[in-house]
């Protein structure tokens, strides 16, 4: 994710807003694992720096120091963190594109620093425990989800979850494991895996997510605040279809991946 916008209604919350409102760490940060979360997504995981807070669902800035190689786009890319806060590790995952950025993280030995900006974002669950929240989420804009249901499980808050996620490929499906875990330990969490192009023995839903998948895992389509996240087509078609579905758009809100 080069850039997100997050759009609150009619309001559009900025970077700069952000930084007023949240307590802005900037560091260095080591690299302590890397792996392969989906086909083509890989998790890069650092040991988080003393002190450092955030709300689920916030990302950071991280700049790679003196690198071999770089390009247009510069040496500075925000992910989101996809761990929660109370877990114990500072992760970014992201769709290895081929630039100049993602080749040299790719490369990068375990033990070599970064420089952190964070946290940014007002991308975040919602309070009241009684409203239910549906994710509506393309691919990688899953990794902000992550954070949030994995805070929601652990503190128990009893939000209602249910996570529609969309996807080509079964082996698209990024932190696919996570979220099955997730459901299986949350009675209040539904995961519901959305792909296009199915292997034979696919079990989870076939093709794109409409109105009647919407409606077929949301019994009152008026309660839930909706999240949508994604590449910037995905998560206008999804916004359009919760607006045919007359849904509130006070009660959506979203969050645009470009660049990847």
């Amino acid at each position: 994710m080069n850039q997100a916008i997050y759009t609150y209604a009619s309001t559009i919350s900025t970077f700069q807003d952000t930084k007023r409102e949240d307590h802005i760490m900037q560091t260095k940060v080591k690299l302590i694992k890397k792996e392969t979360v989906a086909e083509g997504t890989m998790a890069f995981h650092f040991a988080k720096p003393q002190g450092f807070e955030f709300r689920a669902g916030q990302f950071a800035d991280y700049t790679l120091i003196d690198p071999p190689e770089t390009d247009a786009e510069g040496n500075t890319r925000g992910f989101s963190l996809v761990q929660a806060p109370f877990e114990p590790d500072l992760v970014a995952a992201t769709r290895m594109r081929d630039t100049a950025f993602k080749r040299v993280l790719k490369d990068l030995p375990i033990g070599t620093e970064l420089k952190l900006d964070a946290p940014y974002g007002d991308f975040t669950l919602h309070k009241t425990a009684s409203t239910p929240a549906v994710f509506i989420i393309g691919g990688i804009g899953v990794t902000p989800v992550r954070s949030m249901i994995a805070q929601a499980s652990h503190d128990k808050t009893g939000h209602k979850i249910t996570l529609l996620h969309a996807s080509r490929t079964p082996a698209d499906l990024p932190l696919k494991a996570d979220f099955e875990r997730l459901a299986k330990d949350n009675p209040n969490f539904i995961y519901v895996m959305v792909v296009e192009s199915p292997t034979s023995d696919w079990r989870g839903e076939r093709g794109r997510v409409t109105a009647e998948m919407v409606k077929k895992y949301v019994p009152d389509l008026s309660k839930p605040i909706y999240y949508l996240s994604g590449p910037e087509g995905m998560v206008k078609a999804m916004r359009q279809l919760l607006t045919d579905l007359e849904v509130n758009e006070d009660n959506i809100r979203t969050e645009e991946f470009t660049g990847y």
